[in-house]
């Protein structure tokens, strides 16, 4: 039996031992949410809950992986049967059962997001839509659009008025790729992303016993990351629970950063809507950080519209006050930021410090700094594994064993044969389907084409190993590979050595196909745990992660919050959500950068603002200091003082000898300054002599 009162804290033992019908936990950051999970995962299967009964749902096949992982070590014995995974591959698994009721074969093909772009290019090429307009979207743009579209559940229209106004006049044209898209992926049993998720729903919709059938099967689901969460998923939630189910949604309403992926906060917020009977746990206690970060980081939720009202309190003793750093320009920034850190260093090994942005663009002055100073960082982002070319080259061989009907795969495999064009490809697929006597003339012909016909019609190779496979499609493949990426094949080469590594670990093709393309580069590659980097990264790169030391740059108008999400009142509050998320990743020291001026692309420096969020802030949750014309750091420090015409306190800010009073109002800033260094400093904002 496990000692759940020992183990647990008491909203932790609360959430656990909650079994039966709706319950949202609210797990503050650094609360111990996985842990909470991984114990109610032990504690069901304590309570001999049949393992095949619980439906765990997570954002990473890892993290479900993990989870399991840690539940049977806690109950001693391997976790086995409990379904656990993703939305998207625990979609396509019931699919796959039940494809046919919608119109599908079982063998259908998952597109990833570069397949789906070559169809849209193909459309456009064959029904010749805007073909010697230059200033046509791109391929990646309009399948961009269609999937926030799609996500966010709003028309094509309003998909294209929020981010590329500009496009609105080609709006028929994308509508109609849009609709041939929708066409194509029917005739060819495709599914993308997307349709996993909405394709599932309508099967449940539609299949009253099919819903039932789940419903019995699983009897508990948890759900992690429930703020992440798009709407189709919260609808999906809903039709498995029902109204009085046993669903555990596990999240924080304040770390909720992903709407352009058509994530919606409103999932968790009105839980309760969907759930009338839900039991509200919040997990307030922190793990990770000291208290002053805390308050910092409550502060910051202070004045949010709308969310569950919660103040973390440290478990951690101790620990100094954040520090925010007017700095002159976001270029001395990047030079401050790179001695903090080296000053950092004598105290934590460069793997516990990291500098977060808003924008990949806004670490370049840092980058160029580390460089100079000879220090190591990995900046984090970047190509997805499955997405690089070669390995995309090989996938298609494997898809093409898989589904002979995915033309995409035809097309990729065929194409970097000499003399086989778009004509050929497109004779040698509806031949494979018919008589067969094109295709095998063409085989008779060139060797290249024999082999890989000879691959794909050998209906005894699904049956091998995936490693098996790979191995055969290697040997047609390695020829062309080397002669396409002539230039670098060697370090391209590591990626295919790679895929067979990731091979090894399964035994059926359509599994490994499956799960390579739903699962993100992360979960491929492990990082050495003693290599020593700075660890650069944009905030959303960063959510999930922690580091003794954080830095935080650019907090400034229109850079934090971005000028693009000041248009709307939900942009706004993202904003101040992801400032919540980036705080709330340091441990023990958290350093914000606030520059005076910024650069221009032409050079040319210009004034700004510190970030709304930083003008919100009680200055007794912070240290204040500010970079002089020398380069050196000084303390500000706050002192209360009357105002004698208004007799309204305000804050007093020292600069060293100098000193600065500022009076904010409606309609004035009164500034009182003496001090050489405050003046020159001053004259940036106002324009003072």
């Amino acid at each position: 039996m496990i000692d759940l009162e020992k183990d647990l804290n008491e909203a932790q033992y609360e959430a656990v031992t909650t079994i039966y019908g709706p319950v949202l936990v609210i797990a503050g950051a650094g609360s111990g949410k996985t842990r909470t999970i991984v114990y109610r995962l032990a504690h069901l299967i304590d309570l001999k809950a049949n393992p095949t009964s619980i439906l765990l749902l997570t954002f990473t096949k890892k993290a479900a992986q993990e989870m399991l992982l840690r539940a049977g070590q806690l109950i001693g014995a391997k976790v086995e049967g409990v379904s656990g995974g993703t939305f998207h591959s625990f979609a396509n698994t019931i699919l796959r059962r039940f494809a046919g009721e919608l119109g599908y074969s079982r063998e259908f093909t998952i597109l990833d997001q570069g397949d789906s772009e070559d169809i849209i290019k193909q459309i456009r090429e064959s029904h010749k839509i805007r073909e010697k307009d230059k200033s046509f979207p791109k391929k990646n743009t309009i399948f961009s659009l269609i999937s926030r579209m799609r996500n966010k559940e709003i028309s094509l229209e309003d998909a294209i008025s929020m981010t590329s106004p500009h496009l609105l006049m080609y709006l028929d044209d994308i509508e109609k790729i849009y609709k041939e898209y929708t066409k194509f992926k029917k005739e060819h049993n495709l599914m993308d992303y997307d349709d996993l998720l909405f394709n599932l729903e309508e099967l449940l919709n539609m299949r009253q016993d099919i819903l039932d059938f789940l419903r019995i099967r699983y009897q508990f689901i948890m759900v992690d990351e429930y703020q992440d969460t798009n709407l189709v998923q919260g609808r999906l939630i809903s039709l498995l629970g029902g109204v009085d189910g046993n669903v555990m949604a596990v999240g924080d309403d304040a770390q909720s950063i992903y709407s352009f992926r058509g994530a919606t906060v409103r999932n968790i917020l009105d839980f309760q809507k969907y759930f009338p009977e839900t039991k509200i746990i919040k997990l307030e206690q922190n793990y990770r950080s000291t208290q002053p970060i805390l308050d910092f980081s409550n502060e910051i939720l202070k004045n949010a519209e709308e969310k569950y009202e919660k103040k973390l309190f440290a478990t951690k003793k101790g620990g100094s006050l954040p520090q925010i750093i007017y700095t002159l320009s976001d270029q001395s920034q990047g030079a401050l930021v790179v001695d903090k850190i080296v000053e950092l260093s004598d105290y934590y090994p460069l793997s516990e410090i990291a500098v977060l942005f808003r924008a990949g663009y806004q670490s370049y002055p840092v980058e160029l700094h580390l460089n100079k100073r000879g220090i190591k960082y990995k900046k984090f982002g970047g190509i997805k594994f499955h997405e690089a070319a070669h390995i995309k080259d090989v996938i298609a061989y494997l898809k093409l064993i898989h589904n002979p009907a995915d033309i995409l795969a035809w097309q990729r495999v065929f194409n970097v044969i000499p003399k086989i064009g778009p004509k050929t490809i497109s004779k040698m697929y509806e031949s494979f389907f018919s008589d067969r006597k094109y295709i095998l003339r063409l085989a008779e012909q060139n060797e290249d084409v024999k082999k890989i016909f000879e691959l794909i019609n050998d209906a005894n190779l699904k049956k091998e190993s995936p490693v098996n496979i790979i191995d055969k499609v290697l040997k047609i493949y390695e020829p062309y590979f080397k002669e396409i990426y002539h230039d670098d094949y060697p370090k391209r080469q590591m990626g295919l050595e790679e895929v067979l590594q990731i091979a090894s670990g399964y035994s059926e093709l359509d599994t490994f196909l499956s799960d390579i393309t739903l699962e993100s580069t992360e979960n491929f590659y492990a990082h050495d745990p003693l290599e020593q980097y700075v660890t650069l990264s944009t905030i959303h790169s960063a959510k999930g992660l922690e580091w003794s030391v954080v830095m935080i740059i650019d907090m400034v108008e229109d850079r934090f919050p971005s000028r693009l999400s000041q248009q709307e009142p939900e942009g706004l509050e993202e904003e101040r959500r992801l400032f919540y998320v980036a705080c709330t990743r340091a441990k023990e020291r958290l350093i914000i950068f606030c520059p005076k001026t910024l650069s221009t692309k032409y050079g040319d420096p210009y004034p700004t603002r510190p970030s709304l969020f930083i003008e919100e802030m009680s200055p007794s949750v912070y240290e204040e200091l500010y970079e002089n014309y020398t380069g050196a750091i000084k303390r500000v420090t706050h002192q209360k003082k009357k105002n004698k015409e208004t007799g309204k306190w305000c804050n007093h800010k020292i600069f060293g000898k100098g000193k600065i009073l500022e009076e904010l109002g409606p309609d004035k800033l009164k500034v009182y300054f003496s001090g050489f260094g405050v003046k020159i400093m001053l004259r940036q904002y106002l324009d003072i002599e």
